[in-house]
């Protein structure tokens, strides 16, 4: 197979649908794309209705073009990450992983144009987060949940406004920033350094306001992040967790027990935002985002450094400031019920606290004259 065919068959998965988000190549099944968060079987000709381990083994040494150092990682660890793009058509950020001595292929198109926060309908909070001048912003989610973009309409709001430079650790570069007012240098984990950690401590020296990581993916990072946070740089970075409370754990959690402290407080004094995510099926077809935002204050910084406890639990202390733009999972998912952007159902489905929610919708369905109970017909007894 050559690299033609292998972009044909790319292509043809890309133009099945408006849509598409993921390509999926694994062995004993059609090509598949996933759409709309649904994966659906692509039909090429010649066809391919079942692929065998020759086939998907073949394409993946085409994407990766026998690149020595994704091939040795391929082999000893058993996955790589790599960038692969069509000339005019998509970029693509993919994964090869071995499972059952078979290879699977996974590549996520990467959008092209950069997004604004206008474009992503980012509540009106984003424009005081992209003002901060040093400390840590954290994106959290899980895989697939939109963190890239939201990090890339934050950043081209920075490009807009201010006359700065901008460094990104990337694996892989995903949205190439053009030079506006900031000036922009876009750095690939393999071809420009070897890991987050030794990047981000040449990043150091490198001259920048604001310096975007990736992943924090290892203590070392955390650790030399923490560093860049404390000496006047804005650090933008993303992390797999759900919430604020697990985000803060997990960074404690890369520290021994009798770090922790030292941490916690490192942490207070650094944390300017996190902003969890989590896309939501939509009325009508796609996906909306469902955004917790938590910025910081003495009570915040308190939590972080004590411990969440009762009354005073993230949760707790982001419905208190809702007035600043803050806003729980729920808030977020009452509010796109309300605008008719989520049903009843997903919004329960993906509610944090149920009975929250449970009582916000009925609240809006009773405004509207909607009934709010299945129960009817009862009547007091006399007797």
């Amino acid at each position: 197979m050559r690299k033609a065919e292998a972009d044909y068959i790319i292509g043809t998965m890309l133009d099945s649908f408006d849509n598409v988000s993921d390509l999926n190549i694994t062995v004993g099944k059609m090509l598949q794309v996933e759409s709309s968060g649904q994966l659906t079987g692509i039909d090429v000709s010649p066809a391919m209705n079942q692929l065998t381990p020759f086939q998907t083994e073949i394409i993946a040494l085409n994407l990766i073009s026998s690149d020595k150092r994704l091939t040795e990682s391929l082999v000893d660890s058993g996955s790589c990450d790599f960038s692969y793009f069509i000339q005019g058509k998509a970029r693509f950020r993919g994964n090869i992983f071995s499972q059952r001595n078979n290879y699977t292929i996974i590549l996520r198109k990467l959008e092209t144009k950069i997004p604004s926060l206008k474009d992503l309908s980012l509540p009106d909070v984003f424009l005081e987060v992209a003002k901060e001048k040093n400390g840590m912003i954290l994106v959290t989610g899980a895989t697939g949940s939109g963190k890239s973009t939201t990090l890339a309409a934050l950043l081209n709001e920075m490009n807009e406004s201010k006359s700065i430079h901008i460094v990104t650790l990337e694996d892989p570069i995903e949205f190439v920033h053009p030079h506006k007012q900031a000036t922009f240098n876009q750095r690939e984990l393999g071809s420009d350094y070897d890991s987050f950690a030794s990047g981000l401590r040449a990043a150091l020296r490198q001259a920048p306001k604001i310096i975007l990581v990736g992943e924090m993916r290892d203590r070392e990072t955390v650790e030399i992040g923490l560093s860049a946070s404390e000496t006047g740089h804005l650090l933008l970075s993303t992390l797999h967790t759900v919430d604020a409370g697990q985000t803060i754990n997990r960074i404690v959690g890369m520290f021994s027990k009798e770090e922790e402290q030292q941490i916690r407080i490192r942490l207070a004094e650094t944390i300017r935002y996190i902003i969890c995510q989590r896309l939501v099926p939509k009325v009508g077809g796609g996906r909306v985002a469902i955004l917790e935002i938590m910025g910081t204050n003495l009570r915040v910084k308190d939590s972080i450094v004590n411990g969440e406890s009762e009354g005073k639990t993230f949760y707790e202390i982001i419905e208190a400031a809702a007035s600043y733009g803050w806003m729980t999972f729920d808030m977020a998912l009452s509010n796109a019920y309300k605008a008719g952007h989520i049903t009843e159902e997903n919004a329960m489905a993906y509610a944090s606290r149920k009975a929250v929610v449970g009582r916000n919708l009925d609240r809006m369905k009773a405004e509207r004259g909607e009934k709010t109970t299945d129960i009817e017909n009862l009547s007091m007894d006399m007797k």
